[in-house]
């Protein structure tokens, strides 16, 4: 694979300097080295890409930028110039601003005050003036092309607003570089799409912005250039025109990408679920299917197919108005998630920080959650007998943490699916639905837990899988079910689901509606 850019070299070859580089940057934390060789380099007018594995090094880099973190060593300039921050304050000086996956504004505010906290114009008198406030905020927004009222307050705005409203305190800033961290990672396709127009309008206007995202479809439709980094280290830098996603997978993980979906044949056994005509008004309609035992069954589609919404139900979430579910022979109570556990069920949701883990809990806790009552002695929880079940789980799904004494919340995306994984493993269940099992994983961790549920196949519990990425619903499903608006247009075996079959079941006439 040919090498196009090198940006060790300082300046371009294009000639002009980099707004902003960072050449060979060190930074340990006592015996911990969280980046090796950190590298980049990002020109004004570019979307430029970071890509690697969840500990490549990508938020040390990010929080040098940003003045969080001072590196050992390296060269880091900006438009050429050395510089050394101290704090936020100076990256922000110096024209750096950035984005966060979940930005953090005063919700009692407006919006035009949290794009001018703390140096709000002020009229004649010398006191802050709303007006010109407001003014300059509107200025900001139609110069992005979005329609956002500077007056109201920013309590109840959008993941997506609230990111519109960081990049106009950017703008207002006058940031020479923009930094994007996982910015669409609770967005909509529309808020996508949205988040991308402003980006490259401010590409087209002179920004240098660097896009930090684990969805190759978005690196490769937004951004000029892509960097990737391994184990704390630079690796390589490349314009996008002129490498594929496998050859970044490679240099990403150090194998090819057919690794990333480890899927084994399980021998099939009996039929742990019937799905039989569910409906539910306005949601999704005439739902029948059946899981073997060893079978990994995927639900796929467009979002707002209706597929987790069928989930859930099953799980007995959600209501339905008509049809039946049968598990393991026996008609199993509708909205009663507690009877679907007793009886083998497990269900690990999309959203695993508000749906499938407590965060200020631990990861001791947090996996023998679904355990309370097997481990409670008269009323209390055994504690060695939590420690050492959690520690058992812990172990065979290769969860890394610090101490199981440590708070969910500090571990990484993947290690937390991992323990949301083994909450519902140690309930030793027949059947487990899985929804999005990889969302914001990074691409190495994603093999690992393809691989975990190749093995859960294998020792024979049903999967029900509920996943948005193509690659990885026809990488490891036995049987692809795919939904449009509500009901299931197409049953496809391994080998009749390409991603042609699957797109045109998905975007097809479903022949009504739910």
């Amino acid at each position: 694979m040919q090498q196009t850019d090198n940006p060790r070299s300082g300046a371009s070859p294009d000639g002009p300097v980099p707004v902003l580089s960072l050449s060979h940057a060190a930074k340990t934390f006592g015996p911990v080295v969280a980046l090796a060789d950190g590298t980049i380099e990002i020109r004004a007018g570019e979307i430029h890409a970071l890509v690697g594995e969840n500990g490549a090094g990508k938020s040390t880099l990010v929080k040098i930028l940003a003045g969080l973190h001072h590196p050992d060593s390296g060269d880091f300039r900006v438009s050429g110039e050395s510089v050394q921050f101290r704090n936020v304050g100076d990256s922000k000086t110096a024209g750096i601003s950035v984005i966060y996956q979940e930005p953090t504004l005063f919700p009692d505010i407006s919006v035009a005050e949290n794009i001018f906290v703390g140096r709000q114009p002020k009229g004649r008198l010398g006191l802050i003036s709303k007006a010109a406030m407001v003014r300059e905020a509107a200025t900001l927004f139609e110069r992005l092309g979005v329609p956002v009222d500077p007056t109201r307050i920013a309590e109840g705005l959008s993941i997506a607003d609230q990111q519109i409203i960081e990049i106009a305190k950017a703008i207002s800033l006058d940031a020479k570089v923009l930094v994007m961290d996982e910015p669409t990672a609770a967005l909509s396709g529309v808020e996508v799409e949205r988040l991308f127009a402003v980006a490259r309008s401010l590409r087209d206007k002179g920004t240098g912005i660097l896009f930090i995202s684990h969805r190759f479809d978005e690196v490769f439709d937004l951004c000029d250039r892509i960097t990737v980094m391994r184990d704390g280290r630079y690796i390589a830098t490349h314009r996008t025109a002129d490498v594929t996603v496998p050859e970044i997978v490679r240099e990403m993980v150090g194998r090819d990408i057919e690794a990333l979906f480890p899927k084994t044949v399980a021998e099939l056994g009996d039929t742990v679920l019937k799905v039989d005509g569910l409906s539910r008004a306005g949601v999704f309609r005439d739902i029948s299917f059946e899981v073997r035992a060893g079978e990994i069954v995927a639900l796929a589609g467009l979002v707002g197919a209706g597929r987790t919404e069928v989930a859930r139900a099953v799980f007995g979430i959600d209501p339905y108005d008509s049809g039946g579910i049968t598990f393991q022979g026996s008609k199993l109570k509708p909205r009663d998630p507690q009877a679907a556990i007793t009886a083998g069920m497990g269900f690990v949701p999309e959203d695993r920080r508000k749906q499938g883990l407590v965060m200020n809990l631990s990861v001791a806790r947090n996996i023998t959650l679904t355990l309370r009552n097997k481990l409670a002695r008269a009323g209390l929880i055994n504690g060695a007998a939590e420690r050492r079940a959690a520690q058992d789980w812990s172990k065979r799904l290769q969860v890394k943490a610090g101490s199981q004494e440590h708070a969910v919340s500090t571990l990484s995306g993947g290690n937390q699916q991992k323990v949301v994984l083994a909450k519902w493993l140690a309930t030793d269940p027949r059947l487990l639905i899985i929804d999005e099992p990889t969302r914001g994983i990074d691409v190495g961790t994603k093999s690992e837990v393809h691989r975990l549920i190749s093995d859960l196949a294998g020792r024979g519990i049903a999967i029900l899988m509920i996943s948005s990425e193509l690659p990885e619903v026809l990488g490891m499903a036995d049987r692809v079910l795919v939904m449009r608006e509500g009901r299931i247009t197409a049953e496809l075996d391994r080998a009749g689901a390409n991603p042609e079959s699957v797109m045109h079941a998905a975007t097809s006439s479903a022949g009504g509606t739910p």
